[in-house]
């Protein structure tokens, strides 16, 4: 950045169109969620975290615990703090992809995951480096890169997975 003292770090405006993106992306999780679980649970959910904050419900501790165990989870058994955001959003477009037969090019990877193509290949090139996907061109448009998960990707996806539903699982069983 032209004037900023040396070691300055500056925090990346998003445009509105970003913003925009990221907007639709959470509608869309929430009417996937209002699909698979009903309007009125959702709603229900939503009350339940918005009444009486100074007395937090079991319900949205555990909910609360989970996610922070998942988390941990994750950077555990990747190794690196990195996994999360768009590089994970990546990783999980990229585990559907392989699972559907279909193939992703960096530039609908830095899409899905609603960063610039110049960010999302950074993101792109730290995942290689670490083993879990590989680049190539494509045979069809030489101009464009496909990406694919790596075998080790694939297990280490995989095997995160079985660690998410074991997880799941477990707290399913302490709210009951």
């Amino acid at each position: 950045m032209i004037g900023a003292p040396k070691g300055l770090i500056t925090m990346q405006q998003f445009s509105n169109q970003e913003i925009a993106d990221i907007r639709s992306r959470i509608d869309q999780i929430h009417d996937l969620l209002a699909k698979n679980a009903g309007d009125e649970a959702i709603g229900t959910m939503r009350a339940d975290f918005l009444t009486d904050v100074a007395t937090p419900q079991p319900r949205l501790i555990d909910q609360l615990s989970l996610s922070i165990q998942v988390r941990r989870m994750r950077r555990t058994h990747f190794g690196t703090a990195q996994m999360s955001g768009p590089t994970w959003d990546m990783m999980l477009d990229l585990m559907l992809a392989n699972a559907n037969g279909r193939t992703l090019s960096a530039s609908d990877l830095a899409t899905g995951a609603g960063v610039p193509l110049s960010s999302g290949l950074r993101m792109i090139a730290s995942l290689e480096a670490m083993g879990l996907v590989k680049r190539s061109i494509d045979e069809r448009d030489r101009r464009r890169s496909i990406v694919r998960l790596t075998d080790s990707g694939i297990e280490r996806m995989a095997s995160y997975f079985e660690k998410f539903a074991l997880a799941v699982q477990n707290s399913n069983l302490r709210a009951v």
